[in-house]
């Protein structure tokens, strides 16, 4: 008797295909995150690209200078913490006044003005952007047209009014919202020589120690060609109540007549800001 063959395994069947769909399904959402960055990508300069209904920001509103010529450019590297400023009195810059805008004096951190007077009783004034106005008489036999400068100088911050009279200069401190003219040791009003007297030849303000300080000048020549220039400090003391010669040190020698240094030994100016162009000129009788 034959034994019976043993039963054959089956092969395998033909291989299950994976379903389509969910391969569409992710090519969709995918095309759908491009589309969406492509519409809300920043523009090339790094910024948001506008709403077509955004509405475009507003112009800015063009300012009106008080008078024609350069405002002040410079402000002291020292800065006194903001105030609430002087109280207001007092009515404003005379009619016929030359004003200009100049630095903060007052501490409220807004500039304010300085003006100057003509005629016999010619006045350097202030009035400040509170409201508040004081003035000083310029009592001077000098035919030369004042002209001012403002600025702040020392570390201290003390508002300093120097006034160009051609044959000196004077100078004023603001103290206590009001102008008061330093003494000098012998208890006498502080004036700079503007090369009348033989003792200097002008005014400046020079960065020292991260503020500006005053000083004299001197530019003497000896040969009628090139100069030596000599600065000499002038220290405020008492709130700008009282004004000191510091020490004298030689700046230049030799140098030409044009030359930098020698031309601001002969000007008025503190810092930057000079005299005769960046504040009020005494106006024409």
């Amino acid at each position: 008797m034959s034994t019976p063959a043993a039963p054959v395994a089956p092969g395998p069947g033909p291989a299950r295909r994976a379903p389509w769909w969910p391969w569409a399904v992710a090519v969709v959402v995918l095309v759908g995150v491009v589309v969406a960055l492509l519409l809300t990508r920043d523009g090339d300069d790094g910024t948001a690209a506008p709403s077509p209904s955004a509405t475009p920001p507003a112009s800015p509103t063009p300012t009106t200078s008080l008078t024609a010529g350069p405002s002040p450019s410079t402000a002291p590297t020292a800065s006194p913490t903001a105030t609430a400023g002087c109280a207001a009195t007092g009515d404003g810059p005379p009619a016929g006044a030359d004003v200009r805008e100049v630095v903060d004096v007052d501490g409220d951190g807004r500039p304010d003005q300085a003006w100057l007077t003509g005629g016999a009783d010619r006045r350097i004034g202030i009035t400040t952007a509170s409201g508040a106005t004081f003035s000083a008489a310029i009592d001077s036999a000098s035919p030369v047209p004042a002209s001012a400068v403002v600025q702040r100088v020392q570390a201290d911050a003390i508002p300093v009014v120097l006034v160009d009279l051609g044959r000196e200069a004077r100078l004023w401190s603001v103290v206590d919202c009001g102008l008061v003219a330093p003494t000098n040791a012998q208890g006498q009003a502080y004036t700079f020589d503007r090369g009348f007297a033989g003792q200097g030849t002008g005014v400046g303000c020079t960065q020292d120690g991260g503020a500006l300080r005053l000083a004299g000048l001197d530019a003497v020549s000896a040969d009628g060609g090139t100069f030596t220039v000599t600065r000499t400090w002038v220290d405020l003391g008492d709130g700008g109540r009282t004004a000191r010669n510091g020490a004298a040190e030689q700046v230049a020698t030799g140098a030409a007549a044009d030359d930098p240094v020698v031309t601001t030994a002969q000007q008025v100016s503190c810092g930057d800001l000079l005299a005769g162009r960046d504040g009020p000129v005494e106006p024409a009788a």
